[in-house]
């Protein structure tokens, strides 16, 4: 290859976006050309839960025997970056992969293949895009420069970060559970000795042992009265 035919593939007009010096790969688009219909902007209230979700996600579907899950800590790491690399109002997020790899002290290879990991799982999507080269017809006419990334959630991550931040009902199990645990507990505090079981649900140390001995005290009495008529009822049989 001469010296001015690689000029003409990896030289060209300064763009915004970021060159890649890769060939052009297929299903690529104009730069501009789809990015307003495809960027989702992401509240800076989000990102947190969202991480959450993330890390939730990662361990939950972790293969036993596996040291990761299947997005692995390079996997969160690469997408903690995108969510600060983000523009909060439009969504636009577009920086070259040897970017990503610098913030976080990768090498390359290891972010893409959490890029990889992550779109699989459903936590980012992306389209390829190329831009004109302005080469006169004397070369290509036109360059692979950075993708433009999309921030999502699979469904189950998309529930719980809903969850985290309030907006919707806890699922019936849960309900389910949360009752029978109630239920659960009363039944043993009900069972306790009664000055612990008032110490339990009074919170003024005072009042919970008055109601103790108010309540020792009626029951010495229902005892007392229980024997005196079992007593009688044994002396008329006599």
């Amino acid at each position: 290859m001469t010296a001015r035919s690689f000029g003409e593939i990896v030289g060209g007009v300064t763009s915004k976006a970021a060159r890649t010096f890769q060939p052009v790969r297929r299903n690529s688009y104009n730069v501009g050309e789809r990015e307003d219909r495809f960027y989702r902007p992401v509240p800076k209230s989000e990102v947190g839960p969202r991480m959450r979700a993330a890390e939730a996600y990662n361990r939950e579907y972790k293969e036993a025997g596996k040291r990761n899950g299947p997005l692995g800590h390079i996997g969160l790491e690469v997408l903690r970056q995108l969510y600060r690399m983000r523009c909060p109002r439009t969504g636009r997020l577009d920086p070259a992969i040897d970017t990503i790899a610098t913030k976080i002290a990768r090498a390359r290879s290891a972010v893409i293949e959490a890029l990889k990991a992550l779109k699989l799982h459903g936590f980012l999507d992306w389209i390829r895009r190329t831009e004109p080269t302005e080469n006169d017809g004397r070369g290509p006419q036109v360059r692979q420069v950075s993708n433009a990334y999309r921030l999502d959630l699979p469904a189950k991550a998309r529930a719980l970060v809903a969850r985290i931040m309030g907006k919707a009902p806890r699922p019936v199990d849960d309900e389910d559970r949360r009752a029978a645990d109630a239920a659960e507990t009363e039944r043993m505090v009900a069972a306790l000795p009664l000055r612990e079981e008032m110490a339990l649900r009074v919170t003024d140390p005072f009042l919970a042992a008055t109601l103790a001995r108010v309540g020792e005290l009626v029951l010495s009495n229902e005892r007392e009265s229980v024997e005196r008529s079992e007593s009688s009822t044994g002396s008329n049989e006599g």
